[in-house]
């Protein structure tokens, strides 16, 4: 090997350590990005999956009447 080429490979063994945990950083941060770009898309889906659902099912009203049991309530109430 040339002197140059062994100068680099000391350098590098030198710094080992330094660029091991840069690359770590860098993959953790990576799988971070990913994972909330990922998350971000997967809520975005749901919510527009339920609004679309929403919007296309009707309302219906049901109206009841509730005198004759508002009396009989009442009206055991009253003769005790």
């Amino acid at each position: 090997m040339s002197q140059a080429k062994v100068d680099r490979y000391k350098q590098e063994k030198a710094n080992r350590k330094q660029i091991m945990a840069k690359q770590k950083r860098q993959s953790f941060f990576g799988k971070l990005i990913f994972l909330l770009i990922l998350a971000a898309i997967v809520v975005w889906a749901v919510f527009s999956i339920k609004s679309y659902i929403e919007s296309n099912t009707e309302v219906t009203k049901t109206y009841v009447n509730l005198d004759a049991l508002t009396d009989y309530l009442y009206g055991t109430d009253t003769e005790e």
